[in-house]
């Protein structure tokens, strides 16, 4: 099973790198991670898609960062979650059809359109890109990327820590040892 966590980090060079190191050093490995900066200056969110196995040690070690403000594993919480597909697949006149109405049923998009070829674009539930992707193999991809997830709780969860920067947060024990 995975596990997405979020964590909020304090906006300074190097962070990831150490985040990511951090999970390397103890084979772990990252099926997912997204990061950019959140509505406070100076803090960046940062969702990880990690195995469930190693998740309670993964949160330990990331408060061992000076730059980690919080860190929540919110697979079991209300979330909103997303993640970007671009697929170039192979689109000659006889498939464009069948593409635009599979493009259609998904709430997908076309974003560019060649000679042999079609650019879409989709957003949507990780398992609904997962099912997107599957259903233009046949059809020949041939490029495919996609971003990592990306999860937001609903409601005021970690908002308080986002508005309150990190030095309220460092202070604040139960705001920086939720999890």
């Amino acid at each position: 099973m995975k596990r997405t966590l979020v964590a909020l980090v304090q906006d300074h060079p190097g962070v990831l790198n150490r985040v990511v190191s951090l999970i390397r050093r103890r084979n772990f490995n990252i099926d997912s991670l997204t990061v950019g900066h959140s509505e406070t200056p100076g803090i960046s969110r940062l969702t990880l898609v990690v195995d469930a196995a190693g998740v309670e040690q993964i949160i330990k070690q990331l408060y061992r960062l000076i730059e980690i403000l919080k860190v929540h594993d919110v697979t079991e919480d209300a979330i909103v979650e997303r993640e970007i597909a671009l697929i170039k697949v192979h689109a000659p006149r006889t498939t464009r059809t069948e593409l635009i109405a599979l493009v259609g049923v998904y709430n997908a998009r076309i974003v560019d359109v060649g000679a042999s070829t079609m650019i879409l674009e989709i957003t949507a539930f990780p398992s609904k890109v997962e099912q997107f992707v599957e259903i233009m193999r046949p059809f020949g991809i041939k490029e495919l990327l996609r971003t990592g997830r990306i999860a937001m709780v609903r409601g005021a969860q970690m908002q308080r820590a986002e508005t309150e920067g990190p030095e309220a947060v460092r202070a604040q024990p139960e705001l920086a040892a939720a999890g």
